[in-house]
This record gives structure tokens, C-alpha cells and sequence, in this order.
């Protein structure tokens, strides 16, 4: 215990030092008489958390509210009495450390679901409550072998699933390297003793490389007169057993178990360092990485390289300035540790940024496990660093879309976005991005909001929850309306009126369960896809069953719907319409969709959109015979020329007298042309004919409806 009190009068002087020993004495005072589980006195505990922010240079207000953070839930100590000796800010700090730790879960998942959403929202607060909490759960784990097996196994994944990318995302590498090794010395113990073993029985070996080759940047560092430092840095345990097993590699594959890094004054001097290295080893292609140009999201900025010398040896460097390097290791910390290197609030201000989005989805995500799904895709996503025409480095997840860029930007430019271009081009809402584009989003006013359409494309977390939370905000009556009929629906197939089911008790029973605080609510959340029909009506006719007596007869209902020549089973009094993208006629076996907002949308069975519908919102339907109904279908002719397509296609239609709505041609990238070519007529019969005689023309190599 005494390092904490030393390091205390040597990095802190006058009241913060006075105000330190205060909260050392009324710690130790009201752990005194406390144990851990190893059998030490228990303050041995946050003395070292304290120890851990003071290196990290932490402010005077978190080391003492570190030494403070178990005495309210540990000790007889109150908050009041820490308010009242310690003041606001440090109880703040102690009680958003304490409040971490104090909820009772149902269950495993919703216990790690809910964690996330109680740290974020600490986060949000005060970043340095969430410091405090991993320097908490790093001492914990240095200590863990005092704990069960189960405990060590449950702790470690905790640790490795939440903390560790959270200490990444802040920047911390000090912390979440010692976190993952940690973790993996319980999860995997002979994975972890093999590389302790096997790396260090080669480490006299390894030192000799890395001493030759800080030897030579040292070197060349002489002869350019640039001043710097030249170092080797082990890689931890973690990251070695991670490559391992991604790529499948035995631990004498992967050669670079240690970088060397290159510390400089300037930006300018990284640069030159980097073409120099390259003009005495020969790089790696694939492997030069420039984070100084493109910085991560947490702000780290170096460059990367990978080259081999003369004698076949591949090894990495790191380039950087003084100030990156302090960022790199101390993360968001180094707001504190070197105040004089930060232009007042903004660097905190961008590391936090995404903490506050985050909190701000938040309000739109009913539950805590959407709430998780969330921020894991925020925290563990691949990285794709794509540019603004202003050349603003964004990043998105691997395999983002120009709708995830367009809610990168702000929420108002997703939800107006019309199209993109990317490097200068038009390309479609759902083109994949790549490491490098320039993307611009194409925006309108008149939008009406996001398709639904595009939650099937979508890579990022953040994206998708914006959406989702428009459709609740924007679109709460048109929900409703929707979420209630289909509910009624979803009753009456079952032969019962939603109005005998749900009653006050009922749904009592159901909000229970789902946490609706009204029917509007449940129904809204029905309506824009949070629930399905079945996870309400299932319950509520488990409690009509058990509380009310008399049995009620199943009955089948059938409806029909007021459009054209076409009967939906089980619904009523929706508008019905037909879908373009695949285009019914009579004759084809055709089902009802039931829309957000449009009613029912026909659809042929065979339709790609109906592939991955959701089970519930499909009806069945079948055509009735009504006299000259006239209805579109869409052919598509691929021919050698277009000339032949096109006289193929009118002689076919004219001997038919049927009518063409729309025709378009282009030419596919084996030159063949191809019509798209809309026909007005009654039956599927027709289509089938059509199709035959436009086939029969020489010059046609193909003709199919489309159906997508």
C-alpha cells in the first residue's frame, strides 16, 4: 500500500495532494477490518486501482474517488458522508463506479446486455467513471487465481467481450493489451503456457534480430540528422494467439512477435524515415499502412510497414511523432497525463463523440439486447476508412454501403439521402464500399424517410438503429393503425376478436413480459417490426385460456379484399395493389404481403423480395375470374442486335393486340442487346404466348419474364 502514497507526494501538490491523503485515510479506515478472497487486506485493492490511473496521469478528483469506489457499497460508509468530505464531483465519480455493480438480471444475456447499456450511459456522464471500472477489472483480473474456476471463466469472457474493446475504442493499449492477455491465461491456460514457453525460449534469439535492426534505423537516422528513438516492442500474448487462430498459422509462421518503433519530432521526419526503410529493405506489398493520414476512430495515428531484410527475416515497424506515441499509449487518458499538448477541450471532445451517439440511439432502442447489438457492431466491426468529397476520413464497418456513410455523416442526411456517388460515379444504395472511396450522398428535401429496403443491406449498427428509430418517431399513427389490424387480423384467423383477448388484465400479463407501458405502444412496436403478431397473441391467448372458462370455437375467416380480381385470406378494408418488381397476372400463383403504410402488395409466390419476408406479414391469395381486368407484365429480350429485339417484340404484340406500356434498351457487356419491354393484358395464357412468338424470331437468344 505504500507505492500509492508515494507516487501521491511525488505527482500532486497542495489541496489535491491534501484532499488525496483524506480519501486514503477514510478508505483505509473503512476497510479496515475487510479481507479479499487471497486473504490480504482488502484496501491492497483500491490502493492499486489508484496506482493504475496515476500512471495513466489521471486527475486528483478520479484517484481519490478510485480509492474511494467500494467504500459505499462495501463499508458502512454513506454518500452523504462522501459528499460531504470529498465534495460533488468526487462523489459523482464514486457513485457512477458503485452504480456499475448494483442490478439484479433475469438472465446471463440480459446481465451482459444490460452492462453495456449502464456503462454507456456512465460513459456519457463522465468519461472517467468508465476509467476508473477498468482499472478496477485490470487489478481484478491480475488477481483472479483467487476465484473459482466458474468465476475466472465468467470474469475473463465479461472482460474480453466488454472492457478490453472498450479500453481499445478509448485508446487505452496499455490497458487492453494486459486485459487480453489476462483473459486468455484463463480461457485458453495451454494455449497461454505454450506461447509463454515457446516465445520465451527463443527470446535471446529474437533480441539479437532486434537489436540489429534498431542498430540500422539508428543508423539512418544519423545520416539524414534526424534525432529519434528506435525501440523493440514484444507483441502480447493475445494478439499472437488471435493471428494463430484466424489465419490458421503455428507460432513459426508468424514472424513479427516483436515491432520496432521509430519515435521522431514531425510528421514530415516520419515520412522520410518510411522512404529511407523502404530504399534499405524491401517492403511487404499490402502491408504499409498510413494511420497518420487516416487516423482510427480512437485517434491513434502512426504509420505500419512490414519488410524483410537481406537475409529473408520480415519484421514491422511503427513510425511516429512524440505526441502520436503518448496517444497511442495512454489513449483518452492523455487529455489528462499531457495537458499542455492538447488544444483545450477538442481532442477529448472527438474521442467521446461516438459515446454520445451511441447514448443518443439509445432512446430509440426498446431493449437492452438491441441496445448490445448496437454498440458490439460499433466496437468489434471491421474497419473501412472511406473519404468525404472534403476528404473527412469516416469510418464504417467492413462492407458498409453508401447508406451506412450517408448516417456516418448525420442522421437528417440517411434519412434524405436518394442516391450516391462514389469516386465521382453514380452506383446504387446498396454498392459495397472499399478501403479508399470518395463518397458523396445525393440528398432531397421532398424525401418522405429511409426505405425498409435498405435494412436488408446495411452493414452498420449504427445506420440500421436510425432507421428503426425513425420509423417509431416519424411514423408512430401509421405503426399504430397498422400494428393493431394486424394484430385483429392475426386474432381473427385464429377464430376469437382481438377485443375478447385483450383486455386490461391481459395486457397487463403481456407488458409484463415486453415492457409496453400502453396498447398503443405494443401496437406501434408490431407495426415497425420490433415484435411480431404471434409474441403477443401467443400470450394473450395463453391467458384467455387459463382465465377465462368457456371454450371458444375456432372458425375460419375469409375476406374479401376490395381490388380488382384478387381475394386475401384473413384480411379486410386495407388498400391492395400490385408489385412492380415481379409484376402478377392472372394465372400465376400469387401472396399478399402486408406493408408498412401501402396495405397489401400482391407478389408472385416465386418472387426474390418474398425470399426472406417475414413469415407473418404474408396472406394467401388467389385470383378471381372478373371479365377484361387488365394487368402488366415484364419481359425481358436479350438479341444480337436491337433492331431484331425491337421488331421481334412489336410484330409479336401487334398480332396479339395487346399494348405495350413501356420498352427500354441497352446493350450487356458481351454486346448483346437487351429490351425491357412492359405488356398490358389479361391472363398469364397471354404472356406465355407472347412469349413463344418473340422467341421464334432468329436473330432472339433469349426472352424471360423478370422477376426482380
Amino acid at each position: 500500500m505504500e507505492p500509492i502514497l508515494m507516487k501521491i507526494y511525488e505527482y500532486y501538490v497542495g489541496d489535491n495532494r491534501e484532499m488525496l491523503l483524506r480519501a486514503y485515510d477514510f478508505a483505509a479506515n473503512a476497510h479496515k477490518n475487510q479481507k479479499r478472497a487471497s486473504g490480504e487486506p482488502y484496501f491492497i485493492h483500491p490502493c492499486a486501482v489508484a496506482e493504475i490511473l496515476v500512471d495513466l496521469g489521471l486527475d486528483a478528483e478520479t484517484i481519490a474517488a478510485a480509492l474511494l469506489h467500494d467504500v459505499i457499497e462495501d463499508t458502512p460508509a454513506t454518500e452523504e458522508d462522501i459528499r460531504r468530505e470529498f465534495g460533488e464531483e468526487v462523489f459523482s465519480l464514486v457513485a457512477g463506479v458503485t452504480k456499475l455493480d448494483k442490478i439484479v438480471f433475469k438472465s446471463q444475456e440480459e446481465e451482459e446486455a444490460e452492462n453495456f447499456r449502464k456503462i454507456f450511459v456512465a460513459m456519457a456522464k463522465d468519461i472517467r467513471v468508465i476509467i476508473i471500472k477498468l482499472a478496477d477489472r485490470l487489478h481484478n483480473m491480475r488477481s483472479l487465481n483467487y476465484l473459482s474456476k466458474e468465476r475466472q471463466l465468467r470474469m475473463s469472457r465479461e472482460t474480453l467481450d466488454i472492457y478490453a474493446p472498450i479500453a481499445g475504442r478509448l485508446g487505452i493499449s496499455q490497458i487492453k493489451c494486459e486485459l487480453e492477455d489476462l483473459c486468455l491465461k484463463y480461457i485458453d491456460p495451454a494455449a497461454f503456457e505454450f506461447l509463454v514457453e515457446n516465445i520465451h525460449q527463443k527470446l535471446e534469439e529474437r533480441n539479437r534480430f532486434v537489436d540489429f535492426v534498431v542498430e540500422e534505423i539508428n543508423a539512418i537516422l544519423s545520416e539524414s540528422k534526424i534525432q529519434g528513438e528506435v525501440f523493440g516492442r514484444p507483441k502480447h500474448f493475445y494478439s499472437i494467439y488471435k493471428k494463430m487462430k484466424t489465419k490458421n498459422k503455428t507460432l513459426e509462421q508468424i514472424y513479427d512477435l516483436t515491432a520496432v518503433r521509430v519515435i521522431v519530432d514531425t510528421v514530415d521526419e516520419c515520412y522520410e524515415v518510411l522512404g529511407k526503410i523502404h530504399k534499405k529493405w524491401k517492403p511487404v506489398p499490402g502491408r504499409i499502412k498510413d494511420y497518420i493520414a487516416t487516423p482510427k476512430p480512437n485517434l491513434y495515428q502512426s504509420l505500419h510497414t512490414t519488410v524483410v531484410t537481406n537475409f529473408g527475416q520480415p519484421f514491422e515497424i511503427q513510425i511516429r511523432t512524440e505526441e502520436m506515441h503518448r496517444t497511442a499509449e495512454y489513449g483518452i487518458a492523455a487529455h489528462w497525463k499531457y495537458k499542455e499538448h492538447r488544444d483545450a477541450e477538442s481532442s477529448l471532445d472527438q474521442r467521446i463523440a461516438w459515446i454520445r451517439e451511441v447514448m443518443e440511439l439509445q432512446g430509440g432502442l426498446k431493449d437492452s439486447k438491441e441496445f448490445m447489438d448496437t454498440v458490439k457492431g460499433e466496437l468489434y466491426s471491421p474497419e473501412l476508412l472511406v473519404f468525404t468529397p472534403q476528404s473527412k476520413v469516416i469510418s464504417l464497418p467492413a462492407g458498409a454501403t453508401p447508406v451506412d456513410f450517408a448516417y456516418a455523416i448525420h442522421s437528417e442526411v440517411g434519412n434524405h439521402c436518394t442516391g450516391a456517388k462514389v469516386n465521382g460515379k453514380i452506383v446504387p444504395l446498396s454498392s459495397t464500399l472499399e478501403i479508399g472511396d470518395v463518397v458523396e450522398i445525393i440528398t432531397s428535401p421532398n424525401s418522405k424517410g429511409p426505405s425498409r429496403d435498405w435494412l436488408k443491406f446495411i452493414k452498420s449498427s449504427s445506420a440500421r438503429a436510425k432507421i428503426k428509430s425513425f420509423y417509431k418517431k416519424e411514423m408512430k399513427e401509421e405503426n399504430i393503425r397498422l400494428g393493431r389490424s394486424m394484430l385483429e387480423e392475426a386474432a381473427k384467423r385464429r377464430g376469437i376478436a382481438l377485443s375478447e383477448l385483450l383486455t386490461q388484465e391481459s395486457f397487463k400479463k403481456v407488458s409484463d413480459k415486453l415492457a409496453f407501458d400502453t396498447q398503443d405502444e405494443m401496437f406501434s412496436a408490431i407495426g415497425y417490426g420490433a415484435i411480431t403478431t404471434n409474441q403477443v397473441l401467443f400470450k394473450l391467448l395463453d391467458y384467455f385460456r387459463k382465465e377465462v372458462p368457456q371454450t371458444v370455437p375456432l372458425a375460419p375467416f375469409q375476406s374479401r379484399a376490395a381490388k380488382g380480381s384478387v381475394t386475401v385470406k384473413g384480411m379486410s378494408g386495407l388498400l391492395v395493389s400490385f408489385a412492380g418488381c415481379c409484376s402478377p397476372v392472372p394465372g400465376d400463383e400469387i401472396v399478399g404481403f402486408v406493408t408498412r403504410g401501402r396495405g397489401i402488395v400482391i407478389h408472385r409466390t416465386d418472387c426474390p423480395n418474398m425470399k426472406g419476408a417475414e413469415p407473418e406479414r404474408l396472406q394467401p391469395a388467389e385470383w378471381v375470374q372478373e371479365g377484361n381486368a387488365r394487368f402488366k407484365a415484364a419481359i425481358v429480350v436479350t438479341a444480337d442486335e436491337q433492331g431484331a429485339a425491337l421488331a421481334a417484340i412489336s410484330g409479336s404484340v401487334a398480332e396479339m393486340k395487346l399494348e405495350i406500356t413501356s420498352i427500354n434498351g441497352r446493350y450487356d457487356k458481351n454486346n448483346s442487346a437487351i429490351v425491357d419491354v412492359t405488356v398490358s393484358l389479361t391472363n398469364r395464357q397471354d404472356v406465355e404466348v407472347l412469349i413463344k412468338k418473340i422467341k421464334s424470331h432468329p436473330k432472339i437468344i433469349d426472352v424471360r419474364r423478370t422477376a426482380n
